[in-house]
């Protein structure tokens, strides 16, 4: 037999028949078992031997242990809304009981409360677990106010021993998603928002498991109607006539959630960073940047050593913008120095100092963007509202670069919705960042090629500086060696210089192959001026004929030339018999 589940077609699922919701196991919700058999958890049953746990069970001989709205003779030890006349449940949720109140009662009224009960209220004895209870002693109680008793839970204030834990709405250890919420016990704690969490907690399961609209079997189609919603994380459940639960996508049962990463931040305290979202545009907030610095300063204390400064203004989503400050003192004995982060943000968020900053900045939230390790291991080891904790160590486990990323929960749609919209943000930042980058090197490779233009001006200028000087120096040379002889050296130099004319002058040495290098640089120059890159192609028949035609050209050729030469020879002859003959005359 399964723990609990609701309605599951497996164990621990939605749509079982075992240990569901109106099934007929042990542990069942709306169920009528019969006259000699009796089940362990009875909800809404009539019977001759009511089962131990019970929702709105009805009467019978014996009470079930477990009862939900149960009326009886002998109530039920465990019962929502029970009304017991002789002996209540012991654990019953709402029951009113007369004689004896159930152990485990949920808002139940009795003179001697139930030993266990959810917003109960006893007189003489408080129930033993309660919800809400007022009691002088109450054993364990959630939201009640007692001096003894063993452990308490949310919102209770105790003086004795604290500590146990239950398991969360939605089974014992196991719930419709598989997941334990367990629901931390042993804190001493006086916080209203705790209460209404665990009040939330408790309709969302009265909502999934049997609402109370109709008392009939429409009353298990819309339990299974708002399983499907809990499940979707959207919309309303009704769990009685008057009231409902909105279910978000951070209760218990939704399934659209996961986990991402996030870069980690790498601020220091010293760095003395706060960011600041304000709920403007950045064309809206950059104009005034300089007057909402000047505000904060007077919002400081307008104090002399100390100067509001910015150190970046981002773009976000939803037409907001991030504005990161720091304050800067500046003591009259001493280096200047950055106030901390931490002591600049619990000064910004003080209840003195917070709604002069919401209303005249128009700040929706302030973060101080430094984690320590303290704050990051408290992240880490508390699984965040919605999330398994199972899911959640998976996550850290499967970080791929603990040092730098950082799980984050991503829990419905909205949330995804809200990360694509930054990760475009941030791509665009990045696309006008290599947009500047390209900018830069545009004019970066202007910059080059006017360098290099100057560099060969220079070298050109720095050439003909030095043939202009070459001369000074030999003018200046014949002046000063005017009128004396010349010496050996000078004629050595004189000697090899004269050797060197020659042989440059020379025309098949390197004059020559000068005039030839030249020759073929001019012809290459103009063969590649006027050349022109044409392909062309030919089928094998019209390259046949073209060979053909030319071979029968070269052959005319030739006998042209064989005429030519016939006809030399006879011009020959002609021409030596003429001379013959003016000889002998």
């Amino acid at each position: 037999m399964s723990g609990f589940s609701f309605g599951g077609t497996s164990a621990g699922g939605f749509g079982t028949s075992t240990g569901g919701f109106g099934g007929g196991s042990g542990f069942g919700f709306g169920t009528q078992p019969k006259t000699t058999a009796s089940t362990g958890f009875g909800f809404g049953s009539t019977t001759s031997s009511a089962p131990s746990f019970g929702f709105g069970a009805s009467t019978g001989t014996s009470a079930p242990a477990f009862g939900f709205g149960a009326s009886t003779t002998s109530a039920p030890s465990f019962g929502f809304g029970s009304t017991a006349t002789t002996s209540a449940p012991t654990f019953g949720f709402g029951g009113t009981s007369t004689t004896s109140a159930p152990s485990f009662g949920f808002g139940s009224t009795a003179t001697s409360a139930p030993s266990f009960g959810f917003g109960t209220t006893a007189i003489t004895s408080a129930p033993a677990f309660g919800f809400g209870s007022t009691a002088t002693s109450a054993p364990f109680g959630f939201g009640s106010t007692s001096t003894g008793g063993f452990g308490t839970g949310f919102g209770s204030t105790t003086t004795a021993s604290t500590g146990t834990g239950f398991g969360g709405f939605g089974g014992f250890g196991t719930g419709a998603t598989g997941a334990t919420t367990g629901l931390l016990a042993g804190q001493q704690q006086q916080q209203p928002a705790v209460d209404a969490e665990a009040q939330e907690l408790g309709q969302i399961a009265q909502a999934v498991s049997m609402p109370q609209i109709f008392g009939d079997e429409r009353d298990a189609v819309i339990a299974k109607w708002n399983q499907l919603q809990a499940l979707w994380g959207k919309g309303k459940g009704y769990f009685s006539r008057t009231q409902c639960v909105q279910f978000k996508p951070d209760n218990p049962f939704c399934k659209f959630k996961a986990v991402g990463y996030n870069c980690m931040p790498s601020g220091k305290n010293e760095d003395g960073l706060v960011s600041l979202i304000i709920g403007k545009t950045l064309s809206e907030v950059k104009p005034f940047q300089q007057q909402a610095l000047d505000t904060l300063h007077v919002i400081l204390g307008s104090k002399t050593q100390h100067t509001v400064c910015a150190e970046a203004l981002n773009p976000l989503p939803d037409n907001k913008t991030e504005l990161v400050v720091y304050v800067m003192e500046r003591p009259q004995m001493g280096p200047a120095k950055r106030i901390l982060a931490t002591e600049l943000f619990n000064a910004l968020s003080s209840p003195a100092l917070k709604p002069q900053v919401t209303t005249k900045l128009n700040v929706e939230t302030m973060t101080a963007k430094v984690l320590t390790k303290e704050q990051l291991k408290q992240y880490l080891d508390n699984p965040p509202a919605g999330i398994n904790p199972l899911i959640w160590q998976q996550a850290i486990l499967d970080n791929p670069d603990p040092e730098r990323l950082i799980p984050v929960p991503m829990i419905g749609f909205k949330e995804l919705h809200r990360r694509l919209k930054f990760q475009e943000q941030q791509t665009k930042l990045h696309q006008q960042r290599l947009d500047l980058i390209a900018e830069d090197l545009t004019e970066f490779q202007t910059k080059q090629s006017n360098m290099l233009a100057k560099l060969d001006e220079y070298k050109r200028r720095h050439l003909e500086l030095s043939h202009r000087l070459l001369q000074v120096i030999v003018k200046q040379e014949i002046y000063r060696k005017h009128g004396l002889s010349i010496q050996v050296d000078e004629e050595q130099l004189r000697v090899q210089l004269e050797a060197l004319q020659v042989e440059l002058n020379h025309p098949t040495q390197f004059k020559g192959r000068l005039n030839e290098l030249m020759s073929q640089i001019r012809m290459q120059n103009h063969l590649a001026s006027s050349r022109f890159d044409v392909n062309y192609q030919m089928d094998s028949t019209a390259l046949q004929e073209i060979k053909t035609l030319l071979k029968q050209q070269q052959e005319g050729l030739s006998h042209l030339i064989d005429i030519v030469k016939e006809d030399t020879q006879d011009m020959n002859i002609i021409q030596q018999g003429l001379t013959d003959t003016s000889s002998r005359r």
